[in-house]
């Protein structure tokens, strides 16, 4: 049986969810003859059946010949996820980067402080599709970049420990985590003061959290912790890393999470930022940027800036 990616696709009837086979796009629905698999959300609500039904359709082969790649117009995966997740400072060459812009000595590995992974939550109306161009909210100067490894929950997590987490994860995906880098303080309030920092406009303006272009199925991939992940801006290389170099591993967060709150199928976890971002540079994101992030084993997602 041939490797198959997960699609959203745009139809005349609204989007649809889609199986990528050798180059083609196989309306998912049609290939497995079940009406939950219209969408990617109806995959997911039962992950482990629908993988089945995927698998046995293609083993059978495809009875429609399905659409060239280049002539469907792809959608971000999940349309729209339950929630987003993203981790915090989660590769220590980030993190030293983002301590040295602040002008204080590096953090620890937050292990040995007995420390565990921390997220926020990015609303799920910012995602955006591959291919979209993302406008640059006027309130911001300050845009920055960060390639992420992105997880998508297969099935209800409650109280997982790591050593069992990835047994959650339906698959995988590129995702860019968007930074309003000047949006994310609120200058008049003193830096003690706890409700200073506003991860709203920092991290949940439209459009900023382009996903994509499509989810590779984690039986797929293999170990997640192994995976290069590259960012280009304007074909200039800005990020060039390993997801071996987290700090807290994918497995790690979702036992986290799962502690406090029960994930549920079509969740995201955004996995961190390795260095290299604009904020560690000076540099930021301008009208007609063209930003390129690749990780090994899932794909390229490309979006551009006005």
């Amino acid at each position: 049986m041939p490797d198959f990616q997960l699609v959203s696709f745009e139809t005349s009837g609204g989007p649809r969810a889609g199986a990528v086979v050798e180059g083609r796009v196989f309306d998912l629905a049609l290939l497995t003859g079940a009406a939950t698999d219209a969408s990617i959300r109806g995959l997911l609500a039962d992950w482990q059946r629908g993988h089945d039904r995927i698998t046995t359709a293609l083993t059978r082969g495809a009875a429609s010949p399905g659409m060239a790649l280049g002539d469907a117009k792809l959608l971000a995966p999940v349309l729209y996820p339950s929630a987003i997740y993203c981790a915090g400072s989660n590769y220590q060459d980030h993190a030293d980067e983002m301590a040295a812009r602040a002008n204080r000595a590096p953090d620890p590995d937050p292990h040995t402080l007995g420390l565990k992974p921390w997220h926020f939550i990015k609303a799920t109306t910012a995602v955006t599709h591959p291919g979209a161009t993302v406008t640059l909210p006027r309130a911001a100067k300050n845009v920055d970049w960060e390639a992420e490894l992105a997880a998508v929950i297969g099935r209800a997590a409650k109280e997982v420990p790591a050593s069992r987490a990835l047994d959650y994860v339906a698959g995988y995906l590129c995702a860019n985590d968007l930074s309003a880098r000047d949006l994310g303080t609120r200058e008049a309030l003193a830096a003690t003061n706890p409700f200073r920092n506003d991860w709203t406009a920092h991290k949940s303006f439209d459009g900023s959290c382009p996903l994509g272009p499509w989810i590779v199925p984690a039986d797929q991939v293999g170990d997640p912790q192994k995976l290069g992940i590259k960012l280009w801006v304007n074909d200039a290389v800005k990020q060039d890393s390993n997801t071996a170099k987290m700090i807290f591993t994918l497995a790690e967060q979702i036992e986290q999470l799962s502690s406090r709150i029960t994930l549920q199928p079509g969740d995201i976890v955004l996995t961190g930022t390795p260095a290299g971002v604009g904020a560690g540079r000076g540099e930021f994101l301008k009208a007609g940027d063209e930003v390129r992030i690749s990780i090994e084993k899932i794909g390229t997602l490309i979006n551009t800036f006005a």
